[in-house]
């Protein structure tokens, strides 16, 4: 089948355009429906279909109109396995592109990847934050399970966002977190600087670095990698500067507690994520937590 991807506020909520030979190209909204939509946001891993949008709710799109009568049963793996006129043959407008809203759509992580980061949720046409007042890892599992991004692993700030508060108190039990229970929109005892954050096991577990409260800023501290149901240390033997470009182009964040993870670790400076980089293998070392490695990023200002 062919690739689709939704254009609009997240990447799990907007207009359903497929890629073929030709590029990205719109659906026209005859008789599109919930099964359709639910088709869409199983193939992009987006959770339920939560509505079907027509008459360009998200907007027109540029180029053809590739589908037209597409008629899903909801069980197909592909948009293009469904039933419809023809490539190419409708009788439409891009008055009326198709859309659609996945369960994950109306959520976002705003951080270092799709599974990690500051929670925000899209409500009245624009993105807010959450207050992490009452924020524990009962709110971060429902998050993780409403955007296919695992298990919750710890609750972090990840910095302050903008746009209305919220509030939202879960039993950990919910499948979106517009199931929990909120005191409605806006927030009135929260400001940005208590914009709660996630880090779920999805995408990739070893992303997110960095320490919490145990350095003097986000982007200065302690090194530390998620690994094995735990943060644990790098040892500084061959720690330089490569080492730690990687760390601060990751993430851009007093000895440890936990086990050292890394030894040896040689970055060119150029990858994306620190296990990218030689080390001699998850746990092997030589070293004491008295070797524990840090970075300073630029984001501080250094005294």
């Amino acid at each position: 089948g062919y690739p689709v991807r939704l254009i609009g506020p997240s990447r799990c909520a907007g207009r359903v355009e497929v890629y073929n030979s030709n590029g990205w190209q719109t659906v026209c909204d005859d008789g599109w429906d919930l099964n359709d939509a639910q088709v869409v946001c199983r193939q992009l891993g987006c959770g339920t279909a939560l509505a079907a949008t027509h008459s360009a709710y998200f907007g027109k799109g540029p180029d053809k109109i590739l589908l037209d009568d597409v008629g899903c049963t909801g069980s197909e793996t592909y948009l293009t396995d469904c039933s419809h006129r023809g490539y190419w043959v409708q009788n439409c407008t891009h008055n009326q592109d198709a859309g659609v809203i996945c369960s994950a759509g109306l959520i976002r992580l705003t951080g270092p990847n799709r599974c990690s980061g500051r929670v925000e949720i899209y409500n009245n046409g624009s993105w807010g934050t959450v207050c992490n007042n009452s924020w524990n890892i009962n709110e971060a599992r429902v998050v993780c399970r409403q955007l296919g991004c695992g298990t919750s692993l710890s609750i972090h700030h990840f910095g302050e966002g903008f746009g209305q508060i919220n509030e939202v108190t879960c039993t950990g039990s919910e499948r979106h977190l517009s199931e929990c229970s909120h005191s409605g929109f806006g927030a009135q005892h929260c400001n940005h600087s208590q914009d709660a954050g996630v880090i779920c096991s999805g995408k990739n577990p070893f992303l997110v670095l960095g320490v919490e409260d145990t350095g003097p800023s986000r982007c200065a501290g302690r090194v530390e990698v998620y690994y094995s149901n735990g943060w644990q240390t790098v040892c500084d033997g061959g720690w330089d500067l490569n080492d730690a470009q990687v760390v601060c182009r990751q993430l851009g964040y007093s000895t440890g507690t936990d086990k050292i993870v890394f030894d040896d670790v040689g970055c060119t400076g150029s990858e994306t994520h620190l296990i990218q980089c030689s080390k001699r293998g998850y746990l092997s070392h030589d070293c004491t937590h008295n070797q524990d490695a840090g970075v300073i990023c630029s984001d501080i200002d250094i005294p």
